[in-house]
Order: structure tokens, then C-alpha cells, then sequence
């Protein structure tokens, strides 16, 4: 588990960035489009988030290709929820282009967990 106390610090550190842009989605934005930017971006960073937390409790429970997950997951916050809260605070549009990546890289770090829970139980 110390291994991953680095992912588990990001990730907390993502909670809060979450909660906040959420927040700032619903009283700090006017235009609709960036509002519903922001409110994705958070939305998904949040689950992902909580995703971290439960890939490093899986690994502590023995499942070490849960190991995988934590970073995938955090890259995906980065590319995903960061270009869509860019993009809602006035970045070029181009950076739509990057989104697409971090779903990916959540969609892997899905996978990942679903493969980590096959490994054969240790006694």
C-alpha cells in the first residue's frame, strides 16, 4: 500500500480540485456550455477519483495488477475532466481533441480492474 500513497495523495488532491470546479460550475459560470464542461469535468474526475481509491484497496487486498489502475485513472482526470475545464475557462476549443484520450485512459483503467480481479486468490 505505501506504493501507492503518491496515487492516493493525487487522488485526494483530485477530490478537491473536483469538488471546487464543480462548485464553480454551478455558482462562478454563466454560459451554459462551459457550465456543462465544468460540471462533466468534475463529475467524472470525482468518480475516478474514488476509482483510485478503490484499485489501492484492492491491491492492498491482494490483487496486484489492480496496481495498474491508480495511474491510468489519474492521467484520465488530467487529459478528460483537465481540457474540459480548460475549455470552459476560455481555452481553445482544439483541446476538445484530448478529451477523448483520457476517457480512453479511464476506459483502460477499467479494464485493468476487471483483469485484476481474475488474478487466481493467494492463501
Amino acid at each position: 500500500m505505501n506504493k501507492l500513497r503518491p496515487y492516493l495523495f493525487a487522488a485526494a488532491v483530485g477530490g478537491f480540485l473536483a469538488v471546487g470546479f464543480g462548485a464553480f460550475a454551478a455558482h462562478g459560470l454563466t454560459d451554459p456550455k462551459a457550465q456543462a464542461w465544468m460540471h462533466t469535468g468534475a463529475t467524472y474526475a470525482f468518480m475516478h477519483v474514488m476509482a483510485v481509491f478503490a484499485a489501492a484497496f484492492l491491491a492492498g487486498g491482494g490483487l496486484r495488477r489492480a496496481r495498474i489502475a491508480p495511474p491510468l485513472f489519474l492521467a484520465g482526470i488530467v487529459l478528460f475532466s483537465g481540457s474540459l475545464f480548460s475549455m470552459a475557462l476560455g481555452a481553445p476549443r482544439w483541446l476538445g481533441a484530448i478529451t477523448p484520450i483520457g476517457g480512453t485512459l479511464f476506459l483502460a483503467g477499467w479494464a485493468v480492474l476487471a483483469w485484476a480481479c481474475l488474478e487466481p486468490a493467494r492463501d
